[in-house]
């Protein structure tokens, strides 16, 4: 915890930055309610029994609670102050990530609710609070560890077992306030257009009227880009077009990350600044040309690695903001140039590292969660896991770091003559991500059941472990036959191959540990290897396979660290190297066919 007592204190929200914020992480009142009966016995309304820190999880050591057990439900008390200095301004309370079913009293007032466990929600509470006297603030977090839930890596069972771990409930990323004036702007959407060197900026205003228009100003490290201003009043967003003059033009790229800040104001008709904030953009492109993924026009191999944020003290909390870099740094040292952000939507300020250190990510949804079935099984997700991953998509939109959407990962069914709910589900998320952006690729699901045909992207999960047989398996892209996952006795699970660009998103996780024995509580895919020399031979050896492979526009390897029980990561689970790194960047770094095409 750094001086003064508070954790995580950095902006946690640093593509759309006001210079006045409130900071409520810390010690917070808390008292699990097991049988969620804690609003019949007013929780809501008296002091909680114990205390804990947030922004972690209660499962987690770094909560100070650190329990195993399944939580229904949870409650949090704080009393605070807004800042005298706010008063005439709306104070909004942001709340980064609580898991799952969220509920927020302000001074015994409901204020409002949220469902979904890894996306932000914020709420006015200006009417129940005045500033300069203190406040108390109530949150119930409800978190059934059963039934359809996107819950992603979170095991329904006690313990951690397979490829799922310990769960996380309530809050587990950063409380915080903030004043608004009463006509404000939220979130923009900045649209890059690395072909005509400009950028497309949507900025909603809440409380518009008319004479209000936006002014903009892009800079560099050597002074002013462009700036201007256009009418604000016209309908519900103002839409500016920012043209770089071409002699600074500078494409962001996993060479050359660069970012120009942006800073958007909204003035009324006296000229007077009503609303200022500060963000950032990176001026790059994303292309489908037939079996090709471009950027800024060139095949750029994406060298993905499986990265899926958990920590051994915070779980699915970083410890400190450098944690996030960190994580980023080890996989740019093995020779990576992005990451599959897996079953977990990370938190915002590891998009922003990303950004910042040229590291190209795939966005992903939690869905895991929805299979109440088994191996070919009942597939349920349903409308909530839409309105959750729009709420993601949303708040990722404008990182340059983020070139896909994925939000299904391993949905499994037989495909017969019905349309199921998994039909509807996949294409319901396909076409409202395509909707919502046309400027990156969407793959419809991620290793198995691809239910939309014209899904812009196709991959496949392989965890074969001979070089030779992967190789052959995924063999074929230039005659256009792609390796597809199947069910038990063949049964199809997608809709055949159409010659998208394709990529092996998961493969390799192979085992390795110098502390214990292969086994349940120690696991990998495949023959466990006898050396470390022999896991080399084999990473090197389906390494190979797809680098030689002209049709392959990428991979993803699993994965960077060991998690719990999966000790398949090149580094432990405390981020330790096991392996020499250099060799392994050697081994990635060649050049692909798929670059020489």
């Amino acid at each position: 915890m750094p001086a003064g007592g508070c954790p995580r204190p950095e902006y946690p929200r640093p593509q759309f930055r006001r210079a006045e914020w409130l900071c409520l992480n810390g010690t917070w009142e808390f008292e699990i309610d097991q049988g969620d009966t804690g609003f019949e016995r007013g929780l809501h309304e008296r002091s909680l029994s114990s205390r804990i820190t947030v922004p972690f999880a209660p499962e987690s050591e770094l909560s100070g609670i650190g329990t195993d057990d399944f939580l229904n439900a949870v409650w949090y008390r704080r009393e605070i102050t807004v800042p005298a200095g706010w008063a005439g301004q709306r104070v909004l309370a942001h709340f980064q990530a609580i898991d799952y079913d969220a509920t927020v009293w302000v001074n015994g007032t409901q204020v409002g609710r949220h469902r979904g466990g890894f996306t932000p929600f914020s709420l006015d509470i200006t009417d129940t609070c005045a500033p300069g006297r203190p406040a108390v603030i109530v949150i119930r977090a409800r978190d059934r560890a059963t039934g359809p839930q996107a819950r992603g890596k979170q095991s329904q069972r006690y313990r951690p077992h397979a490829a799922v771990y310990r769960r996380t409930t309530g809050i587990w990323q950063t409380v915080w306030l903030e004043p608004v004036p009463q006509t404000h702007l939220r979130r923009a959407r900045i649209t890059p257009d690395a072909v005509s060197g400009a950028f497309h900026i949507e900025a909603p205003i809440t409380g518009n009227r008319p004479g209000l228009r936006l002014r903009y100003t892009v800079s560099d490290g050597t002074g002013t880009v462009a700036a201007g201003d256009v009418p604000a009043d016209a309908g519900l967003a103002a839409r500016a077009h920012v043209v770089v003059p071409a002699e600074r033009v500078r494409r962001w790229s996993p060479d050359d990350p660069h970012l120009y800040d942006v800073r958007l104001e909204l003035i009324d008709a006296d000229g007077q600044v009503l609303d200022r904030v500060d963000s950032y953009a990176g001026l790059r492109s994303v292309a489908v040309h037939g079996n090709a993924i471009l950027l800024n026009g060139e095949p750029v191999f994406q060298r993905l690695v499986l990265d899926q944020g958990f920590y051994p003290d915070g779980i699915m909390t970083a410890p400190s903001d450098q944690d996030l870099v960190h994580d980023i740094e080890l996989s740019q040292a093995a020779g990576f140039n992005g990451a599959r952000l897996h079953q977990k939507v990370f938190e915002e300020r590891f998009l922003y590292h990303a950004d910042r250190l040229g590291y190209l990510v795939w966005g992903e949804f939690a869905d895991w969660g929805c299979n109440v079935g088994g191996e070919d099984g009942d597939q349920r997700p349903d409308m909530s896991y839409v309105s959750q991953w729009l709420e993601a998509v949303e708040r990722d939109y404008s990182h340059p770091a983020l070139i896909g959407w994925c939000p299904l990962n391993e949905t499994r069914e037989e495909m017969t003559d019905e349309i199921t709910l998994l039909d509807d589900a996949t294409r319901a998320l396909f076409l409202a991500t395509k909707a919502f952006d046309t400027s990156r690729p969407v793959l419809d699901a991620s290793g198995y059941a691809h239910r939309v045909a014209e899904t812009d992207v196709y991959d496949s999960h392989n965890y074969e472990q001979d070089p030779a047989e992967f190789r052959a398996q995924m063999a074929g892209l230039e005659q256009g036959r792609a390796y597809t996952n199947t069910g038990r006795a063949g049964r199809i699970w997608s809709s055949p191959y159409a010659g998208q660009p394709y990529f092996c998103s998961e493969f390799g996780g192979i085992w390795w540990s110098a502390d214990d024995a292969p086994g349940p509580d120690s696991w990998g895919y495949g023959r466990p290897p006898a050396t470390e020399d022999e896991w080399l031979d084999r990473f090197a050896g389906l390494i190979d396979a797809l680098l030689d492979d002209p049709g392959m526009f990428g991979y993803c390897f699993t994965q960077l660290t060991d998690v719990y029980q999966e000790k398949n990561g090149l580094y432990t689970f405390d981020r330790k190297p096991k392996f020499d790194v250099e060799r392994i960047r050697a081994i990635q770094t060649r050049t692909a066919a798929y670059e020489e095409r």
